[in-house]
Formats: C-alpha cells, structure tokens, sequence
C-alpha cells in the first residue's frame, strides 16, 4: 500500500511525546509498520520519477534514512528523530541536483537543489554568476516555477566569498552557500492517494533549475 496512513503520524506524534527507548522497544511492531509504509511510498515514487528522471535508487527502503539519532557526542540529543526522510540520488555525474522528502506531523515538505555543495561546485556555480546570472535568475523567477517552489533558499556569506568582490552585480546570488527550494504539504496532501504523483510533479517543475546548473557542473568534463 503506497498511500500514507495516518497511523504512521500517529505513531510519530506519540515518538515525539515518548522518545525514549523503553517506549520504543515497547512500540517496536508499530515503528516496523510505520517504516514499512513510507517504504512503500517511496518505492513508488522511485517507479513514478524513474519514468520522469534518471534516478540511482532501487528501493524505498534503502532510500531512507536511520531514525535513529546519533547521540555520541551530544548528551541531551533524544534517542530517535521524530520524523521519516528520504532522499532520491540522479543517475551519473552528468545529472546533477538532489531529492529530499521528509515526513513529519505538521512539518512534511519536499526540498530539492544543492545543499552544502563541495568546495569545487561551489566555485564553479559562484563563477557562473558572477559571469552572467541571467539563466539562473529567468529559471528562479519563472511563475510557474515560483508556483511550485517558492523562493530560493540556503545559508549566505554575511558579505561576499573570499575571491569575490562585494561589488560584484551579482553578489545577492554569490553570496549563497547552497541553493536549495522547499515545498510544503498539509494532511489533506499526505494521506491523499494521489500525493505520490502530486510529489512528482512538483519534482519535475525543478527540471529547469536542475538542467542549467547540471551543465555549469559538468562542462568542466569536456574540458579534459
């Protein structure tokens, strides 16, 4: 079953008021569920993008993370997170960008871009502005892409990047450290049986962004 079930946001909602480890291993046949049902999920939304997108991924299971909290080095950290999130990886070093999907009571949303690029893509997107930001910002700007998506996100420099300058024209883009969008979703949206496709779609309106900026990060290829 790929649909949702409210369930499994009860199940996290009471996580949230019991995260401890007595609970959960009290709890453990309906932690099982839980996961097994956004297991489901994105199983099926991996079959629905694989025939929109090249995508890496071959299972919903694999595709999630461990909702177990690492607390090694952080004392007051609860044990377990209170949410479910996935993410789906574009095939080949020529497809470039991510999928986020995050699944949590009264805070579910889908994030899509470049979060915390390395040093060298970094350079690279920053160089590409710098040049000329009209592609980027005619993509960003776009209405039905802001229909979807919003507003660009992500952490910023307080002034300009080392080796850029504060003048630069373009520095309101420069300044940027990752170039990430969100989209949120209310209950009516999750336990939807058509919240599958309504994810897709959304991820296929990024299509445009994740184009241009997979050619400002691979034409270096052609070069060698």
């Amino acid at each position: 079953m790929s649909q949702i079930q409210k369930s499994t946001y009860t199940f996290l909602e009471e996580l949230k008021a019991n995260n401890n480890r007595d609970w959960f291993t009290e709890h453990k046949p309906r932690y099982v569920q839980a996961h097994q049902n956004v297991a489901d999920f994105m199983d099926a939304l991996i079959t629905e993008m694989k025939k929109v997108d090249q995508i890496e991924n071959e299972s919903g299971k694999k595709s999630m993370f461990r909702i177990y909290n690492d607390v090694r080095f952080s004392k007051g950290k609860p044990p377990y997170k209170v949410h479910f999130g996935a993410s789906l990886t574009r095939a080949t070093r020529w497809l470039r960008g991510g999928y986020y999907i995050h699944f949590e009571p009264g805070n579910t949303f889908i994030g899509v871009g470049f979060w915390q690029p390395n040093s060298e893509d970094i350079k690279l997107i920053r160089d590409e502005l710098s040049h000329d930001s009209t592609p980027f910002r005619d993509i960003i700007n776009d209405s039905a892409f802001k229909s979807v998506w919003g507003e660009l996100q992500g952490e910023t420099v307080k002034t300009a990047p080392r080796g850029y300058s504060k003048e630069d024209p373009n520095i309101d883009l420069i300044r940027y450290k990752g170039f990430t969008f969100s989209k949120e979703f209310n209950s009516a949206d999750i336990f939807s049986e058509d919240f599958v496709f309504e994810v897709t779609k959304a991820f296929l309106a990024v299509r445009p962004f994740f184009d241009y900026m997979s050619e400002v990060l691979t034409r270096h290829f052609e070069d060698h």
